[in-house]
């Protein structure tokens, strides 16, 4: 996924249950295709740590903070946050403007 001069990032820090790692996963995958499927979204990803346990990165791009904050608040969404809350302990949110893209 690379994003774009003035695209809005948003990173996403998820602590898992462990043991629920593989459910988690699924259930994320699932709920993706809503994302990938609004216009303003430019790409979503899911990542594990590769050093702390239990933790994942999930990145979506998007056209605008406005997009992103409209999907953020749209019953697609909330339901899908719902589904994946039984299976995070934690975690925290990043939004920030994509100034400079190398490559």
């Amino acid at each position: 996924m690379a994003g774009q001069v003035g695209s809005f990032r948003v990173l996403l820090t998820v602590q898992v249950k462990p043991g629920l790692e593989a459910e988690f996963e699924k259930v994320w995958a699932q709920g993706s295709k809503e994302v990938t499927a609004q216009p303003a979204n430019l790409g979503h990803t899911l990542a594990r740590s590769a050093q702390e346990e239990s933790v994942y990165y999930v990145v979506s791009d998007w056209t605008d903070r406005e997009s992103f904050l409209s999907f953020e608040s749209s019953p697609e969404h909330v339901r899908h946050r719902e589904k994946l809350h039984p299976y995070r302990t934690g975690g925290s949110l990043a939004m920030m403007h994509l100034v400079e893209v190398a490559g």
